[in-house]
């Protein structure tokens, strides 16, 4: 009996996927526990593996495929059956999608087509009970006949009636020349899943929150020091470098006990004043920006703190990350002076309403004493929700981070 290979729950909120690629081909020996596809979804890619040992029979959807959770993407016949094929015969009984009984996941629903009952994905029934689109009108051109979103988009369009052929007048300008081939290439690149959601959540964050942004400047001197005498004796002595991402990470806990709606959210008409400290760092990817969570920063070391941003940033760059390495963040560090960045406002992630915004060190002149200097200065900016969090604090919030950083041995104190 094939053994159906399904989209698997991928987490809260996450509803559909892109199958990236299959990692086995139809014909290939597959092993139980073996990855047969990869799929994209928003936060991160997953690789479903195989429940049995047998051959890969036929795929009922191609890489680049949009799918839902719970929907079926291919079979494994099981050593000694014959291989499952995704097509079905109009004869065949009517197929019926259902989700493993220990996971509620979405189910194809069937569709009366035809005095027979055809399967719809998830998705695409979704789309017509929210576009009034009767399923028995609709044509599907998946395997077996099942309907598909793009199916139910076509259906959902309006059908434009033939417009009457009209004599065109001569033109009293002249057409414009063409340019010669090739003196103007272009490239169309597709989106990828994780690009899309990362630009809607950009925008959702500019839509929904009241944000803006605070700036100050840190004399980076102290910390640089500190650096310069202790780098390596801590690398002998921890196996990591002392980078400048856990000073930051102390001073903006610190600021964050000393003004704890900062390390708050937003839920309905309450606020919620999280007293647990779980820290983004976001993290350039090639997909795009990531922010994996360090659990529990308060109570990590210098040295654990250096390890987790290391390991976090591997992960991201090798496309390892989990779910539980990118959720449930309660505040944002984003350092855009790795790039070279002067000056940024960072964008919310939301639903956090604090995000702090690191840039690049440039000596400049500073007046000290009364006296002109040339010190190492940084930037830093605090983008905040002011629907919660009022102006006269996110100032302080930003000039408690400058303090605790110029003058490092405090956060053995306050961070």
């Amino acid at each position: 009996m094939p053994v159906e290979i399904r989209v698997p729950a991928l987490g809260e909120s996450i509803v559909e996927a892109t199958i990236a690629r299959w990692l086995k081909a139809p014909g290939d020996s597959v092993s139980a526990g073996d990855p047969v596809v990869e799929l994209e979804t928003d936060k991160v890619n997953v690789e479903v593996p195989a429940e049995v040992s047998g051959t890969l029979g036929e795929l009922s959807h191609k890489e680049g495929d949009t799918v839902g959770v719970g929907e079926v993407i291919g079979y494994v016949s099981e050593s000694g059956a014959a291989p499952a094929v995704a097509s079905t015969p109009a004869t065949a009984a009517p197929v019926t999608e259902a989700a493993p009984a220990t996971t509620p996941t979405p189910t194809a629903a069937p569709a009366a087509t035809n005095g027979r009952e055809t399967p719809v994905t998830p998705t695409a029934s979704a789309m017509a009970s929210a576009n009034n689109v009767n399923l028995s009108d609709v044509q599907g051109t998946l395997p077996g006949g099942r309907i598909g979103k793009d199916d139910v988009v076509r259906a959902a369009q309006p059908i434009a009636p033939t417009p009457r052929p009209v004599s065109k007048p001569t033109p009293t300008v002249a057409a414009p020349v063409p340019a010669s081939a090739g003196s103007r290439p272009e490239e169309r690149i597709k989106m990828s899943r994780r690009r899309q959601t990362i630009a809607t959540r950009l925008v959702e964050a500019q839509h929904t929150a009241a944000m803006l942004t605070t700036f100050n400047e840190i004399d980076m001197t102290a910390v640089m020091e500190v650096r310069k005498r202790r780098k390596e004796s801590f690398e002998k002595r921890f196996g990591i470098g002392l980078g400048f991402t856990s000073f930051f990470t102390k001073a903006a806990i610190g600021a964050l006990k000393a003004f704890p709606y900062v390390n708050g959210e937003i839920q309905g008409d309450e606020i919620v004043l999280k007293k647990y400290y779980d820290i983004g760092i976001a993290v350039s990817a090639d997909e795009g920006l990531v922010v994996p969570v360090i659990r529990d920063a308060d109570r990590l070391s210098f040295a654990a703190i250096e390890k987790s941003v290391k390991e976090l940033a591997a992960k991201a760059r090798e496309n390892k990350l989990a779910l539980s390495d990118i959720t449930g963040g309660t505040f944002t560090i984003t350092n855009g002076g790795i790039f070279g960045s002067l000056m940024s406002t960072p964008i919310l992630n939301a639903p956090q309403v604090g995000i702090l915004g690191l840039h690049t060190i440039k000596e400049r002149p500073v007046v000290v004493g009364g006296e002109i200097v040339i010190r190492p200065m940084m930037y830093v900016a605090l983008s905040y929700d002011h629907r919660i969090i009022d102006g006269s604090t996110a100032v302080r919030f930003l000039v408690t981070i400058k303090d605790l950083i110029e003058d490092p041995e405090t956060l053995l104190l306050e961070g």
